[in-house]
């Protein structure tokens, strides 16, 4: 009985992590990498078509991006998902093939010019329609079996809509242990899902898994959001400018748009008449139909009073949804003060970026936040106050205002993490800290051990641990990207030394399930060296 942790350690993105039991592989999300990868992520270790099942907490990208990848690779068992993460996967996986097959399109039209090798899309739509077939949509708070000894629960973490937690029983040698993933906590006070409560018999919990995205920040007081926002558009559309916001497809443009809503029904812009709020990301309107089809129990209270009084809450005279490409580019020809709304949330990729090529330049716009930037993203960097970016390659002086929606997150604080890890009857006998940056996974591991008594680590990519044993069974140090020659001269000589070995160490990880004839070759290999070197 293991858990390995893969991917988001010590990263906030790529979540991914392997529990095997009584010969039986169970993967914890399978996400997809966005922004910079700071560590060296060790890979699955063992063959894509021996994954018995996937159990998905929900359905963004950096949770469930790499299934169509785990499907192209041999992967054929079954994908535990909520209903309306199922739904929400229907649209996205096949999204984000389209991106992977546009960006290969893109490349290979540079490559067939510069004669380079051509570039193959990591999976296509195939791959994205193929897993989804393997989804199995579960209720909340339905104890079931999915494997011989192993049992599974979801509930509400009020995160996304379909957003989950998930505790698994796992029984081998007579023994049951149980661990808990809190994928990603949702955030209190926020429109249309519901906050996140607390799990039912928390007292038989062995192993907590907890995300750290915040983990050493707190958000600040919850602001009137329909009061900052539409001082923000009236500021924007009074000096002739856009407001243009970078927004994640699924979630956080449906919360935009209930507080547009509002907006418009109180007045609260005045001297632009019923403005004009362009919706530029097919996904996005996708999500939104989503949204306003599903079960109402999966809503707050306010909404639900929406739906139940006849009141559309995500639409409003002025919307406009854009699909085809050519209804993007007129956009831009809309000389108009609007909104823009449109994705990816980082500026990674997508149709956001055409957008920030015409608007970044102008002085008066607005360039408007409302999630989390993650490290190595061009919205982070944005952010972080650079004064030029290059988009398509193209230099575009950055003069637009940059604002930073505080208080709007998807995410709970450290305050929040606390506690909810605090509405568990009894401490777990170890709390795995991951899903944050490095200081922020760090910090809230120290925190919550120091000053709260848990007995907390936060693991780096492919250390192991037994949970019979309650012991770490590998144990891996981050090996950074970065450092991938250690001659530079800022390093000392011995940091240099101390850098290799780490490196060896991760390669010597990564050849789990290798033959054993040349897992024993390398080993000897290494006994040669060290015999060489030790003093």
């Amino acid at each position: 009985m293991k858990v390995t942790f893969l991917g988001a350690a010590h990263e906030v993105t790529g979540s991914c992590t392997l529990i095997e039991t009584n010969g039986k592989n169970i993967l914890i999300d399978c996400g997809m990498e966005q922004g910079g990868d700071i560590f060296e992520n060790q890979e699955l270790p063992i063959n894509p078509n021996n994954v018995d099942c996937v159990l998905l907490t929900h359905a963004h990208i950096d949770h469930s991006g790499n299934l169509p990848l785990l499907y192209k690779n041999g992967f054929r068992g079954k994908v535990y998902a909520t209903a309306e993460t199922t739904n929400l996967c229907e649209i996205m996986l096949p999204d984000s093939a389209h991106i992977q097959e546009s960006e290969a399109k893109w490349r290979n039209k540079k490559a067939k010019r510069s004669g380079a090798a051509a570039y193959i899309p990591i999976y296509d739509i195939n791959d994205a329609m193929g897993v989804l077939q393997k989804f199995h949509s579960c209720s909340y708070n339905d104890r079931i079996t999915i494997l011989e000894n192993v049992d599974i629960r979801f509930h509400d973490i009020g995160h996304l809509l379909g957003s989950a937690c998930i505790e698994i029983w796992i029984t081998e040698k007579g023994i049951t242990k149980k661990i808990v993933f809190s994928g990603d906590v949702g955030n209190i006070n926020q429109p249309i899902i519901k906050d996140p409560t607390p799990i039912t018999d928390t007292g038989d919990t062995d192993y907590l898994v907890i995300e750290s995205t915040y983990g050493n920040r707190e958000h600040t007081k919850v602001p009137d959001y329909i009061t900052v926002f539409a001082d923000a558009i009236q500021k924007t559309f009074d000096r002739g400018g856009n407001v243009v916001i970078p927004s994640f497809a699924v979630g956080r443009t449906q919360e935009l748009l209930y507080f547009i809503r509002q907006i418009k029904e109180r007045n609260l812009v005045k001297g632009h008449g019923d403005f004009t709020v362009y919706v530029d990301s097919p996904l996005a309107n996708e999500a939104t139909a989503i949204f306003l089809q599903c079960n109402a129990d999966c809503f707050d209270e306010e909404t639900r009073e929406c739906v139940e009084q006849g009141i559309n809450p995500l639409i409003f005279p002025g919307l406009k949804l854009s699909v085809s490409t050519d209804e993007s580019v007129a956009i831009n020809f809309d000389t108009k003060p609007k909104v823009i709304i449109s994705s990816s949330g980082m500026c990674e990729a997508g149709r956001i970026r055409h957008h920030l090529k015409h608007n970044l330049w102008r002085g008066e716009c607005l360039i408007m936040f409302v999630g989390y930037q993650a490290e190595g993203t061009l919205g982070r960097v944005l952010c972080d106050g650079a004064d030029k970016v290059k988009l398509f390659g193209e230099e575009i002086a950055v003069n637009a205002e940059i604002m930073f929606f505080e208080g709007i997150s998807g995410h709970a604080d450290k305050n929040g993490l606390i506690n909810w890890l605090q509405s568990f009857a009894k401490k777990p006998d170890i709390v795995f800290v991951n899903h944050g940056e490095e200081k922020s996974c760090d910090d809230f591991t120290a925190c919550i051990r120091e000053e709260y008594g848990y007995n907390a680590v936060a693991p780096y990519s492919g250390t192991c641990y037994d949970l019979l044993r309650g012991k770490v069974d590998i144990q891996t140090y981050g090996i950074r990207r970065g450092i991938k020659n250690p001659t530079k001269r800022a390093m000392s000589v011995f940091a240099r030394l101390i850098s290799a070995a780490e490196r060896l160490l991760s390669v010597a990880y990564s050849c789990k399930g290798m033959a054993n004839k040349d897992l024993a070759k390398f080993s000897s290999q290494i006994d040669q060296l060290s015999d060489q070197w030790k003093r």
